[in-house]
């Protein structure tokens, strides 16, 4: 009789899908949080600064009355953004030049790490 009540029991669901051992990151700079270890809370931010800027944009945007998930720049962040944008779609234009012109490997492979690293740059935005 118990085995059945046992058989009849769902098993365990995980509710949050995630990824094992795939790397965190901080919720407000991006940096790469440490493992962790399988006890409390996992991490959300990399140190007490990041957790407080991201408690500061929160109350600013629920006093402000714009959406939680509204992103506010400044004008020289955007201005910063835009320019950082320009670098990447010239380093891409550059790479289908020198593919017409009929560049050699490793004049490509010099034009593809540009466009990685201005990807890499662009992915930081504060």
């Amino acid at each position: 009789m118990r085995e059945a009540a046992e058989l009849a029991q769902p098993a365990p669901v995980e509710l949050v899908p995630g990824r094992r051992g795939a790397p965190r990151h901080c919720g407000w700079c991006g940096r790469r949080l440490p493992e962790g270890g399988n006890v409390g809370r996992r991490r959300r931010y990399c140190g007490q600064s990041c957790r407080q800027r991201a408690y500061e944009r929160r109350t600013a945007l629920q006093r402000s009355g714009l959406p939680e998930d509204a992103v506010v720049l400044s004008d020289t962040e955007v201005a910063a953004l835009q320019d950082r944008l320009f670098q990447l779609r010239c380093a891409a234009e550059d790479i289908v030049t020198a593919a017409d012109d009929g560049a050699d490997v490793r004049e490509l492979r010099g034009l593809a790490d540009d466009i990685a690293r201005a990807a890499k740059d662009l992915e930081q935005l504060r």
